[in-house]
């Protein structure tokens, strides 16, 4: 039974708090793993030593998440310049990795303490949040890698769904959706008997789990990516096919720099919770022993799994002028004019700087008509 063969497995989407109690338990208890063969005391303090390293890492990420993200909201809302469509979306993100790293602490305690001391309601809160974070942030890169697409393939078409308000809106939309796929996690969250907050499954226990397990790799994981690939895979089509007759290089450039920016978060996103995913997706496929190694492994997969959080802050400066001049200059690091100055949204100057050349086009041809007019008129004279 895959309940039974993996007990350490978290059992939400997003959590590793259900799973050190189940083993170290056992061992402390029994003595023994659970083919009866002897874990001594060496076993024992490896255990330990990597919750310490675990719990360590944790905080570790928690707080460069959180001011990491936190910046990031405030650059956003702060300067006119950064109030792009695309921008919109990270906001959404980075709102979603604030939610999980606030929850991250409690998760980590519980990892060092072997036991949930908060109580249930806050567990249901914290498995909620904690679960919510995976979902919103899978569907904001889904969102921005469908707005690259319309932005490089269909650039002009694309300007009356492209604006900031269609995005609030979205985002909106984006965080209902995940509440409604986050139901089962809000509805069968709570303490066990030890107490460790977790899922508590009705019987039987490993079906549900089974069934959940598969639920939120498809949902959560799988045909979120298939979307995001494919869009990515239409605009290298369309690329190569095409050339991309795009009206300004200018905005050539800039729409480049932001298709790179967007498909390197996502790449590090799939790097990061790919792993996570075929522990999950093995734990029901296959029979693994849960001994001291494994259990180790998974978690710091489930470690690397919360270091995306922190990890998008520090692609947007490196990877976005706009965000490192913005981050430069509220942490005092460099003065840089021109932030505060209002700027049209991706979309509205995008339609404007082709409108401008469309009536600069015009005016040539109107201009080198009348001259063969005028020719005409000379030679027939």
């Amino acid at each position: 039974m895959a309940l039974d063969l993996w007990p350490f497995l978290p059992t939400s989407p997003n959590i590793t708090i259900p799973e050190p109690l189940l083993y170290d338990t056992y061992n402390q208890e029994n003595d023994s793993d659970l083919n009866g063969n002897y874990s001594g005391p060496r076993e024992l303090h490896q255990d330990k030593t990597s919750s310490v390293v675990l719990t360590f890492i944790n905080f570790m990420v928690c707080a460069v998440g959180l001011c990491g993200n936190t910046l990031v909201i405030y650059v956003i809302l702060r300067y006119a310049k950064m109030k792009t469509v695309t921008n919109i979306y990270i906001l959404n993100l980075a709102v979603a990795d604030v939610l999980c790293m606030m929850s991250l602490p409690f998760i980590a305690l519980q990892l060092a303490l072997v036991r949930w001391p908060f109580g249930e309601p806050l567990c249901r809160v914290i498995m909620t949040v904690d679960s919510l974070n995976q979902f919103t942030s899978i569907f904001c890169l889904m969102v921005m890698s469908i707005d690259r697409y319309l932005a490089v393939v269909h650039p002009i078409r694309s300007t009356k769904w492209r604006k900031p308000r269609i995005a609030k809106l979205i985002n909106v939309t984006v965080w209902g959706v995940s509440l409604i796929v986050n139901l089962p996690t809000m509805i069968f969250s709570g303490l066990n008997k030890v107490p460790v907050c977790g899922i508590v499954w009705p019987e039987p226990q490993d079906l549900y789990y089974k069934i959940f397990i598969f639920y939120t790799f498809s949902i959560g994981f799988f045909m979120p990516l298939a979307v995001i690939c494919l869009c990515y895979l239409l605009i290298i089509i369309k690329v190569k096919s095409s050339g991309m007759r795009v009206c300004s290089s200018k905005r050539k450039r800039s729409e480049r720099k932001v298709t790179r920016m967007v498909s390197i978060v996502v790449a590090v996103f799939v790097l990061c919770w790919l792993p996570f995913y075929i522990f999950n997706v093995t734990s029901v496929t296959s029979s693994i022993m849960p001994t001291s190694a494994v259990k180790t492994s998974f978690d710091f997969v489930v470690a690397l799994a919360y270091g995306n959080s922190c990890a998008n802050p520090i692609l947007y400066a490196f990877l976005s002028d706009n965000f490192k001049k913005s981050f430069q200059n509220v942490l005092c690091l460099k003065k840089v004019t021109g932030l505060d100055e209002i700027e049209r949204s991706d979309s509205r100057a995008d339609r404007s700087r082709m409108v401008n050349e469309a009536m600069l086009i015009n005016a040539n041809l109107e201009t080198h008509n009348s001259a063969l007019l005028n020719g005409e008129l000379q030679t027939s004279i």
